[in-house]
């Protein structure tokens, strides 16, 4: 008479452990890198009203503020002392910064005359607490083009596409130097129409 079998063998256990090792070595990493794209959302949406107030202050002024100005976290409650670049933008306070955001430096190029507007800025965002040697203590700059955007690029970095034909304020993202390279996943979230960041 046969014995009935009871339980698993070794090797239908082994076949199970190592399907379970094969989808967390793929799933883990991705699941790193959506917390990490989530935290970036932070980051990004903090700057919306910033480059609205950016945007209008360019089409009342013709030009950007030129003072060189900075949010930084320990003092994002407070007011904008007068004539501070936030102040200038009409924040009654300044934007108050994700936990993922150490600072925002807003800095002039172009500027005309003492204290008068600017052709163009960088805002460089020093990110912290999104992941650990790859990310924090790295800075994402921003800058405009108004009308239509240079080829190639300019600057610590920034990378540019060229857009032909446009009349609204085109924005790009860099990366300044740093000698840690910048994470994978950074560079494929502030891209410009597919080019990814020259860091």
């Amino acid at each position: 008479m046969k014995r009935i079998q009871k339980g698993f063998t070794l090797i239908e256990l082994m076949i199970v452990v190592a399907i379970i090792g094969i989808l967390a070595a793929v799933a883990i990493p991705a699941y790193q890198d959506y917390v990490v794209k989530s935290k970036l959302t932070k980051v990004t949406s903090t700057l919306d009203p910033i480059k609205t107030a950016l945007a209008m202050y360019f089409q009342e002024n013709g030009g950007f503020p030129g003072i060189t100005d900075q949010i930084i976290q320990n003092v994002s409650t407070g007011q904008p002392t007068a004539g501070s670049v936030w102040n200038s933008l009409g924040f009654s306070t300044f934007p108050t910064l994700p936990s993922e955001l150490q600072a925002i430096y807003y800095t002039p190029t172009g500027v005309v005359g003492t204290g008068g507007s600017a052709s163009s800025f960088a805002l460089n965002m020093v990110m912290t607490k999104i992941k650990v040697n790859t990310i924090d203590g790295q800075t994402v700059s921003i800058s405009p083009t108004a009308g239509t955007s240079p080829s190639g690029s300019t600057g610590d970095n920034f990378l540019f596409t060229t857009i032909t034909g446009s009349s609204a304020i085109q924005w790009f993202y860099g990366c300044t130097s740093n000698s840690t390279p910048m994470d994978a996943v950074v560079k494929r979230y502030f891209n410009n129409s597919g080019a990814t960041l020259s860091c």
